[in-house]
């Protein structure tokens, strides 16, 4: 065989096997497939090593996964035979195991200990001084601090400048934690929802494709949800020209959010919605 058309068709093979990579990773992205399911075994791993454990999608591994994630019987788990538990899980482990380069950015890894400001001045009876103290909060303290470097990136020509205001509204709510019964649980759990707030706001971490609901049977009413891959999980939600971010919230069954003044609870496809302070639930469904 001619040498120049050996080569030729290795490379046509190569070709070929580079797009059948990319369809399969495109595969393990659809929520409650088979090769999804794959993708989760192969990240939290419910099998002994030795081809033991329970078969791949079934509820025995359901619970598996979910003990292995430390989530068992935890309120907020939706309903296993649902594909809100697939989101649910899909979430944990797209944030806990297969983080992508570009979220690492956001953790400033480093050899400090202290938090991203300097704790040389801080006087001795406030919320910065106790972050200074503290392991944990000045980790956190260091990943706001890139998460919000990231964001503001993006809110470059924010017309007027949302993110700043917000931020000074942010810092000040942060130090009034000292006020709190709890002050260390208020100042941490402030940072992990400011944390998330400004991934899902910015679109700094992963998201799955948007979700359409038709609410009363009206396809003019309609509620698009996306739903990110954050630390509390967060959704977004758009109803005409309003926008409501959700965090998520324990639930007996399904997956429930809280916004501002919005709910959003979704149980086998189907959702109970409310928008706007005191308004009537809605019923609404996934549209096809």
């Amino acid at each position: 065989m001619n040498r120049w058309l050996v080569i030729f068709l290795m490379a046509t093979a190569s070709c070929a096997e580079v797009s059948r990579t990319e369809k399969s990773t495109v595969e393990e992205r659809v929520l409650c497939s088979h090769s999804w399911s794959q993708f989760i075994e192969e990240n939290v791993r419910t099998g002994d090593g030795q081809a033991h454990g329970p078969d791949i999608g079934s509820d025995e591994w359901k619970s598996v996964v979910e003990f292995k994630l430390g989530i068992r019987d935890k309120p907020n788990v939706p309903n296993r035979d649902s594909e809100a538990w697939c989101r649910h899980i899909d979430q944990i482990v797209q944030s806990r195991f297969t983080s992508s380069a570009k979220n690492n950015d956001f953790d400033q890894v480093s050899n400090s200990t202290g938090p991203s400001f300097s704790c040389d001045s801080v006087p001795d009876d406030n919320v910065e001084a106790m972050i200074c103290g503290d392991t944990e909060l000045s980790a956190l303290d260091r990943k706001f601090s890139g998460v919000y470097a990231a964001a503001s990136k993006k809110a470059t020509n924010e017309h007027p400048p949302v993110l700043e205001a917000e931020q000074r509204g942010w810092i000040k709510g942060r130090n009034d934690c000292w006020k709190s019964n709890d002050k260390r649980g208020c100042v941490r759990d402030g940072y992990r929802r400011r944390i998330a707030e400004l991934q899902a706001q910015y679109r700094l971490v992963p998201s799955n494709e948007p979700v359409r609901f038709v609410c009363d049977g009206n396809p003019a009413n309609e509620v698009v949800a996306t739903f990110f891959q954050t630390d509390p999980s967060t959704l977004i939600a758009e109803r005409g020209d309003s926008i409501s971010l959700m965090f998520v919230q324990p639930s007996g069954s399904g997956a429930k959010y809280q916004g501002r003044n919005e709910t959003f609870w979704e149980h086998h496809g189907e959702a109970s919605i409310t928008w706007g302070y005191d308004a009537p639930e809605m019923h609404c469904k996934k549209a096809s």
